[in-house]
């Protein structure tokens, strides 16, 4: 199992103060991992998770859309443990509301989180792996929209789109480095960002009806999924995708 170990490695994860992040960020610790959180918010739940799996863990706060200055992230994650080895992309955000109403400026908002921020964080870190000569993985988390189109969240379903496109064109352009570019893409999972599909009586029932595995999926679901594109096992992958939606897809 030691292809599986992230042992000595340190990764960094994006939207790690609760929900899918949070659950990524103790999963890595789990398999050995030392933990740099990016986050607008307070981690100290998250901090304190961490450390109980095992992992040290560096806090960042940082808001991922001041794009000219991501590299400030790679330098302290570097500063403090000496090197960077994995990204994990999984900050987002949505809207929602009729496609004939959105406006230019939550059309920006959207796509700046979850496309425009993925890259440029993706580019550092890539130029920080290049520079020193090291392997490194990235994983992105993308979605079920990422290959749908759901209704009433236009900017979230072309930012995901996108996700899965620079996905493969970072997988082509960097895997001469040594560095692996992958995504997952999580089914509908229980987070702050489904509530109000969870919430809806109707909406609910439909989406549960369609789930062979006949549950929402949990964030600690997604756990072995980024472990495995985060370590050695999955050297040979890239510009792949890990759906985890417990059979959506498949219906």
């Amino acid at each position: 199992m030691d292809m599986f170990s992230l042992k000595g490695k340190v990764a960094i994860v994006t939207g790690s103060s609760r929900g899918i992040g949070q659950a990524l960020a103790v999963g890595l610790a789990k398999a050995g991992a030392d933990v740099v959180g990016v986050s607008r918010s307070s981690q100290e739940t998250t901090a304190e998770l961490v450390r109980k799996a095992g992992g040290n863990f560096l806090e960042v706060s940082f808001d991922i859309t001041r794009f000219d200055s991501l590299h400030e992230i790679i330098d302290r994650a570097k500063e403090h443990f000496g090197h960077v080895d994995i990204l994990v992309n999984n900050a987002g955000t949505t809207l929602r509301k009729p496609a004939l109403e959105f406006l230019p400026e939550e059309w920006d908002r959207v796509m700046d989180v979850n496309l425009k921020a993925v890259f440029f964080l993706s580019q550092a870190f890539a130029q920080e792996i290049v520079k020193e000569g090291r392997k490194g993985k990235i994983v992105n988390i993308a979605s079920m929209q990422s290959f749908q189109g759901g209704i009433l969240i236009t900017p979230y379903t072309a930012s995901k789109h996108g996700v899965l496109g620079l996905t493969k064109i970072l997988a082509n352009e960097w895997a001469k480095y040594g560095i692996n570019v992958n995504a997952v893409a999580p089914g509908y999972m229980e987070t702050e960002m489904t509530e109000p599909l969870r919430k809806d009586p109707v909406r609910n029932k439909e989406i549960l009806s369609r789930i062979p595995a006949g549950r929402w999926g949990k964030p600690e679901d997604l756990v072995g999924a980024v472990i495995f594109l985060s370590s050695d096992a999955s050297d040979y992958v890239h510009g792949s995708v890990v759906v985890v939606d417990g059979g959506w897809m498949a219906r």
